[in-house]
């Protein structure tokens, strides 16, 4: 049966999204609107399996989802992107035996908010190391002490997916994934006045002692690279839904282009700038760019849904298809700003808007070096010493 989008995204309820967005990052808001419509709709559940109240999606359709909310709202689907990593990593583990977030997708097919705590500054070890505090209670919870930064969600969520390092024991020290309700513990810095996706919200958290209690304790990891499904989910839904915010853009980016030409007219020719060579030119380079996006972004969620096994090479595929959205997305929003000519400088310009939205696409873990340093060893081995 063919997937129909419009079920759990319609179109008037993208419209509506779409009509406040300029809105959301001039006043550098969160898009509580958005959120509440989103909620409404059940677009937090969308990856929560039908028994537990959810649609039972896999990663594919939400990454069409994304997408599509993309194209309205770049901050809203980005922000959204980061509960839905977490009912997507609820899902993997699932699907693959391991029932640890069963309590998050019960959480979700609720309406709660699940943000995503996991970067700390100077911290590139990311999933693999941590500068957070994690200290073990009498009780089997843990009281977390540290800083995290780009919580995405951060006047919203109810509860923060997070990790830090318990030392307590320094021959065998161990990264303790967890998720905190919100408590005086918690304090969220109003600091997020940013270039790009403003409607995020990823405000920096501190954590003062914030408890996980016993039952919120997901894993207790070596430090450094696992192979262990926790660590799986995250990285398939994080890459995969990320590429997904990004080749939204990218669409959305070369529609505006296409409308642009079509709407303008040459001094020179007296002819629409869509029969320009120059211009069409341009467009058919924008398209060439974006075909090749959707396609991959959707093979390889459909492996992860499927459970395929891509062995040692799962990582840099993952990592690849995140770094390849992100620029090509990038690429496209440089030929559209050049298509629709100087208008597209002014703050009105929707251009102007996925512009400056893009960029941030560049700074999500994995980043450009670490794509290519992982590639390079899958293809030519490890550096030599």
């Amino acid at each position: 049966m063919t997937f129909d989008p419009t079920v759990h995204l319609p179109d008037d309820l993208l419209e509506r999204i779409r009509s406040r967005a300029a809105a959301v990052d001039a006043e550098n808001v969160f898009p509580d609107e958005d959120l509440a419509e989103l909620r409404a709709a059940g677009y937090l559940a969308i990856l929560v399996p039908t028994e537990l109240g959810g649609a039972g999606l896999g990663l594919r359709e939400a990454s069409i989802l994304q997408q599509r909310l993309a194209g309205a709202a770049p901050a809203t689907a980005l922000a959204i992107n980061m509960h839905l990593v977490w009912t997507g990593v609820a899902k993997v583990m699932a699907d693959r035996g391991d029932d640890a977030l069963h309590f998050l997708q019960e959480g979700a097919a609720r309406g709660e908010v699940f943000a995503f705590g996991i970067s700390e500054a100077g911290n590139d070890l990311v999933l693999f190391g941590s500068d957070t505090d994690a200290a073990p209670q009498p009780d089997g919870s843990y009281a977390f002490t540290g800083t995290k930064i780009f919580t995405s969600l951060a006047p919203v969520w109810t509860h923060l997916g997070l990790h830090g390092l318990d030392s307590s024991d320094p021959t065998d020290p161990r990264l303790v994934f967890a998720f905190i309700p919100r408590s005086d513990a918690v304090v969220t810095r109003d600091d997020w006045n940013t270039l790009g996706m403003r409607g995020t919200q990823s405000r920096t958290t501190e954590l003062h002692g914030a408890i996980a209690p016993a039952d919120r304790i997901v894993r207790r990891l070596p430090v450094g690279p696992s192979p262990d499904p926790l660590v799986f989910g995250i990285f398939s839904a994080f890459e995969i839904l990320l590429a997904s915010v990004y080749t939204g853009i990218a669409r959305r980016a070369l529609d505006l282009a296409v409308e642009t030409a079509r709407s303008r007219t040459s001094k020179k020719t007296g002819r629409s700038y869509s029969q320009d060579p120059d211009i069409r030119w341009r467009v058919a380079d924008m398209a060439l760019a974006y075909d090749a996006l959707p396609v991959q972004v959707e093979s390889l969620a459909a492996d992860v849904d499927t459970v395929a096994d891509h062995g040692a090479i799962w990582f840099p595929k993952l990592s690849a298809i995140k770094h390849r959205a992100a620029v090509t997305a990038k690429q496209v929003v440089d030929e559209a700003m050049l298509v629709a000519g100087g208008s597209s400088f002014f703050t009105r310009n929707e251009l102007s808007r996925l512009y400056r939205d893009v960029l941030a696409g560049l700074f999500h873990p994995s980043d450009p070096e670490s794509v290519h340093s992982a590639l390079a060893n899958a293809w030519l081995g490890p550096v030599e010493p």
